[in-house]
């Protein structure tokens, strides 16, 4: 279980607008390295770019961790993106292994780039990451998670009007038939991600090639051709690579490179 120390605070709220926002906002009075803010509600749960988060009130995880990392470069920040989503996949791998019928769930279970998590073609927790910069360095990065877990049904994406290519989204209890305990995902979560903190915080170039490494193996559509669309139309290709800012970069069928940030590509469904 959780406990506070002199490195880790946990905060726990009923109801927030967005517990990234309550941490964007919150002033402690002594230095904590990680803080952690959980939520059984939030009014205006955010997803990347906008988009808004799906949660019945206290039946999944809402949650965001603080960190503020003494050595890590700004062109290495997006090592926590990787931290945070293999940690959500080992704990949920986790929990499967336990309560479900799929074999060898590590492999079912995986990260589409930048940072959701899948299981099959189904998005079971999404990631909104926000850094603040001091010169070179990051200064405070703010981890906002949401992790379906007790949510029988979700109304998106049947709401009108369905956005293109809308992930479809699952939670543990509609794949195991049973209810989960959050506070035991949460804690495992948080363990793993704490686990690798310690050399992402140090900037080790070696630590965070491994946990690259480790990301690079976890991707959804990791392997064969796979249909994408950017600006100028559709393609197949195969993942070729994540460069450490989080570019992802896609080997067409034509063997050409191509280079795309967030939001730059599109997966298409087959």
């Amino acid at each position: 279980m959780l406990d506070n120390s002199p490195d880790f605070l946990m905060i726990e709220l009923d109801e927030v607008s967005s517990t990234n926002t309550f941490l964007r906002d919150y002033r402690p009075t002594s230095h904590t390295p990680i803080t952690l803010v959980t939520a059984e509600h939030q009014t205006a749960g955010r997803g990347q770019t906008g988009n808004t988060w799906e949660s019945e009130r206290s039946s999944n995880l809402l949650f965001s961790l603080q960190v503020k990392p003494a050595s890590l470069p700004a062109n290495h920040t997006f090592a926590l993106s990787q931290a945070i989503a293999l940690a959500i996949r080992e704990a949920i791998a986790s929990i499967l292994n336990r309560q479900s019928s799929i074999t060898n769930p590590q492999s079912s279970i995986s990260v589409k780039w930048p940072n959701d998590i899948y299981v099959g073609d189904r998005k079971i927790a999404g990631i909104l990451i926000e850094n603040d910069f001091r010169g070179a360095s990051v200064e405070r990065s703010i981890i906002g998670c949401g992790v379906n877990i007790n949510q029988a049904d979700f109304k998106f994406p049947t709401i009108l009007p369905p956005k293109a290519n809308a992930p479809t989204p699952v939670s543990l209890l509609q794949i195991t038939g049973q209810p989960t305990e959050r506070s035991l995902v949460l804690s495992a979560i948080v363990e793993a991600f704490r686990r690798r903190y310690p050399a992402i915080e140090s900037g080790s170039s070696e630590a965070i090639g491994a946990l690259r490494a480790d990301y690079l193996a976890a991707l959804y559509r990791r392997t064969g051709f796979h249909p994408y669309r950017d600006a100028n139309g559709t393609f197949m290709a195969e993942i070729a690579d994540v460069e450490p800012s989080g570019c992802l970069i896609l080997r067409d069928s034509e063997g050409r490179l191509r280079h795309y940030a967030f939001k730059q590509v599109a997966y298409l469904p087959e």
